[in-house]
């Protein structure tokens, strides 16, 4: 790819104790990813309030769930593009309005059609826009130093919109009702749209900056030639040709099916099959999101100063054997093997991001955030997969068992294939 170098102003190379723009625009994008996520704490929380009022089926409300995961995965990669090509502001401000619009209209259906066009294909669309390439495209383009750490945290953020709307959906749920749980998580989102437009900034040249950490002689990627569309598929083709992309896209597919396919969608109703409060399995959801938030920063920290190839070996592994544990765990209360459960778990929920950005990188170079905008669209198809199969497995068994085991036999699985994957001459 060519390079060019940008002249910048003079007063830019004088030491600054200023804090540079960059954290200023990782603190926004790490809000906007907040608000975004606070729809992916209602699903789990509504199944049984949709099944009692309109006698749905698991299977039904599970339908728009992996509609919602797979356009989610499906439409990453090419927002990813989108973002290089229009900026990040305009597209971020689209994607959170259509979260809020796709979560409103859910308080006025009747049908279960309507269901899957809500949840599924508008706020599919939404979140796919906000998406973990986005996360990718902003340490990308704005640390050179510390984008391990920058891309624990921003991947954090999601699992923040869990821990700061979870408690209080299931507290809706329980009170006023769904209705009220969708309009709060409509406003969350619309409510972060004039801070985009207002902080955030699509590269630091913009603003007469280099990105944080670069040398005096760093030189800036030209800007893509081709279109969008035309340069995600050309990533994909190219990738594809290299077992690297295979094996990444192979371990994040079941790192979907084990998170938010599986846990995140059916272990609030999974917990009231035994007797369980709704209230109270969903604090425990929200549990996981607040230890996430030290797993993931953590392991981005760890990306920064160990081999990203044996994080993922650990961390698969130990959620492995932390789900073949689970169905045995289930009580009608919160008993500690429970919450043992839950703190080993959601350390583990999504630490995999970051060494799986810094593989992207190291192997696709300035295509690596479209690339794992591909791998992350391989994670959101296992995660519909499973979301599907496991309220399949509901449906016809009574329980969900079977699904937790395949998970943790799956989650084994990717623990082998991380080593396999090769490292790329440093030089």
């Amino acid at each position: 790819m060519s390079i060019t170098a940008p002249q910048l102003p003079q007063q830019e190379h004088r030491p600054s104790k200023r804090v540079h723009r960059a954290w200023w625009v990782a603190a926004v994008a790490f809000t906007a990813l907040v608000g975004a996520a606070a729809f992916r704490a209602t699903p789990s929380v509504f199944i049984e309030p949709l099944h009692r009022e309109f006698g749905w089926s698991h299977a039904t409300i599970s339908t728009a769930i992996s509609v919602n995961i797979l356009l989610y995965g499906l439409f990453s990669p090419f927002a990813s593009a989108l973002q290089e090509r229009y900026g990040i502001r305009r597209v971020v401000a689209i994607a959170l309005t259509l979260i809020a619009a796709g979560s409103g209209l859910t308080v006025f259906m009747t049908a279960s059609w309507q269901l899957v066009m809500a949840w599924g294909f508008i706020v599919g669309i939404g979140t796919g826009s906000m998406a973990m390439a986005f996360v990718a495209t902003i340490t990308n383009r704005w640390f050179i130093e510390r984008r391990g750490l920058v891309s624990g945290i921003l991947t954090a953020g999601s699992a923040a919109g869990q821990l700061v709307f979870l408690p209080v959906v299931g507290l809706l749920v329980e009170g006023p009702g769904w209705r009220a749980a969708s309009l709060l998580v409509s406003s969350a989102a619309l409510a972060m749209v004039p801070l985009v437009l207002f902080v955030l900034r699509d590269r630091p040249e913009d603003v007469g900056l280099r990105p944080y950490g670069a040398g005096p002689d760093y030189m800036t990627p030209a800007p893509p030639t081709s279109g969008a569309v035309r340069r995600t598929l050309a990533a994909l083709l190219a990738a594809s040709r290299r077992k690297a992309f295979w094996l990444l896209a192979g371990t994040f597919a079941i790192c979907g099916a084990s998170t938010n396919g599986l846990v995140g969608a059916h272990f609030v109703p999974a917990a009231h099959d035994h007797g369980m409060p709704i209230t109270a399995a969903a604090s425990l959801l929200a549990v996981i999101g607040i230890v996430d938030l030290i797993g993931t920063i953590f392991s981005g920290w760890l990306t920064d100063r160990f081999d990203p190839r044996h994080l993922l070996f650990a961390y698969y592994a130990l959620r492995g054997v932390s789900l073949l544990a689970l169905p045995r765990l289930f009580t009608d209360g919160i008993e500690p093997p429970m919450v043992f459960f839950i703190v080993i778990y959601g350390l583990d929920w999504v630490a995999t991001v970051p060494p799986t950005i810094a593989l992207c990188r190291e192997h696709f170079g300035e295509d690596g955030a479209v690339v794992f905008g591909w791998v992350l669209a391989s994670h959101q198809v296992g995660a519909a997969i499973i979301a599907s199969a496991a309220g399949l497995v509901r449906d016809f068994t009574g329980a969900y068992d079977f699904a937790w085991l395949v998970a943790g036999a799956l989650c084994v699985l990717a623990a082998g294939m991380s080593l396999a994957i090769a490292r790329p001459n440093r030089a």
